[in-house]
């Protein structure tokens, strides 16, 4: 019965399993079989995967909505050597995640819907596509919760964007502006540069 699930992906959502020509029934089979495990109402884990499990493609499996942000995508765009405690993961504030994995430890950010839907990008590696915020809009998220992010963590993140060969200085302005924090990041730029 397992010949349908691919090996190769590590979570698989109800749709793909019945593009797979699996029924309920058959997906309940494989859950009793022990090929698939329950992640939540529409998610399932392919306990046949062989390849390389990540964060990203964990935590994606539990919040398909979400968009890795803050200390995650600084860490993904090599803006940081802070080795974060958890996946950050971004949510607009009215979505809600009903079920968290285990491991990785997912900070959950509830963003109102402007900060939610702007700057979204796509991403890819070998385990998966993932939502992530593009280089220019992660700055600008940690500049607006400095204080939750930490102040020293912040400078190096803005030090790490400036000494960039690509960074684009009126993309990001054009963010804080629209986010709200633009005094803030001229003040931080007026000191780092």
């Amino acid at each position: 019965m397992a010949a349908n699930i691919p090996k190769t992906i590590h979570f698989l959502s109800v749709d793909e399993l019945a593009k797979n020509g699996l029924t309920y029934y058959k997906i309940n089979r494989l859950v009793d079989e022990g090929v698939l495990t329950k992640v939540n109402k529409s998610m399932y884990e392919n306990m046949t995967y062989d390849g390389d499990e990540t964060d990203f493609s964990i935590v994606s499996a539990y919040a398909p909505k979400g968009v890795f942000c803050m200390m995650s995508a600084a860490r993904y765009y090599g803006l940081t050597t802070y080795l974060p405690d958890a996946v950050d993961v971004a949510v607009e504030r009215s979505m809600k995640i009903s079920t968290l994995p285990a491991w990785p430890e997912v900070k959950v950010w509830y963003f109102p819907e402007k900060r939610y839907y702007e700057g979204v990008t796509v991403v890819a590696d070998e385990s998966g596509t993932y939502r992530i915020y593009d280089i220019e809009k992660t700055v600008v998220d940690i500049v607006y919760y400095r204080n939750k992010v930490g102040i020293e963590e912040t400078k190096e993140i803005l030090r790490n964007y400036l000494d960039r060969d690509d960074r684009n200085l009126v993309k990001l302005h054009r963010y804080a502006k629209e986010l709200g924090c633009e005094k803030i990041l001229s003040t931080y730029l007026e000191v780092l540069v």
